[in-house]
């Protein structure tokens, strides 16, 4: 028993700083986005870098089997190959919660399992960026959500604000949550989703004052955002340092 405890404390203590997790304050935020950015801006600093999206629903057939477009996207802006089950290893095809797409196919989601994709993904890449599903709170079974699959691969959290009315008292409790699972919340992200958002510039310094973690990007509100444009506004100084990694050359 004790062998089996100091083996996944191991394992915590070197996932700890091998990636980062990226969650948001509520669904269609842009986290994909982000993930994808973040992705693009190690890479261009010399490091190998893959993503990784644990859960994800609505996917559609193909010829591969089971599709999903976030992974997809997240698969295009790393730079390391890695199998589909590895950076994906649950996909669901109804467009629905992720505990409810589990039990309408008939699946368990299973952290220890995400867990060892996580693991062979680190073999892989210098940094591995964990996309979350939803906000941080989501439920993936009965007694499982998002925050407990957070706190299962110990990495650093990126929150992605969707700037809109409410952001405030989503990011802060987003921000909280996190805090409350031990988990170091490394920076935020704005994302301006609504174009028109009244006193957007105060929101955001509101914000500035009162997460606590540095703002790393302000992502203007665009039809079609390019993540790397994002890549090359993204400050990395800090995120480079959390996960002990320098920028090759």
């Amino acid at each position: 028993m004790n062998s089996t405890f100091n083996t996944q404390h191991s394992k915590l203590r070197r996932q700890k700083s091998h990636g980062y997790f990226v969650t948001g304050t509520d669904t269609g935020v842009g986290k994909t986005l982000v993930a994808c950015a973040l992705l693009r801006a190690f890479a261009a600093r010399g490091l190998t870098a893959i993503g990784m999206k644990p859960v994800a629903s609505g996917a559609e057939p193909d010829a591969r089997g089971l599709v999903s477009e976030d992974v997809e996207r997240l698969i295009a802006a790393g730079n390391v190959s890695a199998p589909r089950e590895e950076v994906n290893p649950y996909c669901f095809a109804a467009p629905i919660a992720p505990h409810l797409a589990a039990a309408e196919a008939g699946m368990e989601i299973d952290l220890d399992h995400i867990g060892r994709c996580f693991n062979a993904l680190t073999e892989r890449a210098d940094v591995v960026i964990v996309e979350g599903v939803g906000g941080f709170r989501v439920p993936l079974a009965d007694h499982l959500d998002t925050a407990q699959l957070a706190a299962r691969l110990a990495l650093p959290v990126v929150l992605v604000v969707g700037m809109r009315l409410g952001c405030l008292n989503h990011a802060l409790l987003t921000a909280d949550a996190v805090a409350g699972r031990g988990l170091d919340l490394a920076g935020w992200v704005a994302n301006h989703i609504e174009p028109q958002m009244a006193a957007a510039d105060e929101n955001v310094r509101s914000l500035e004052r009162l997460i606590g973690a540095p703002l790393l990007a302000r992502i203007p509100h665009a039809a079609v955002p390019d993540p790397c444009l994002i890549a090359s506004q993204l400050a990395l100084a800090r995120l480079m340092q959390l996960v002990g990694v320098t920028a090759a050359g």
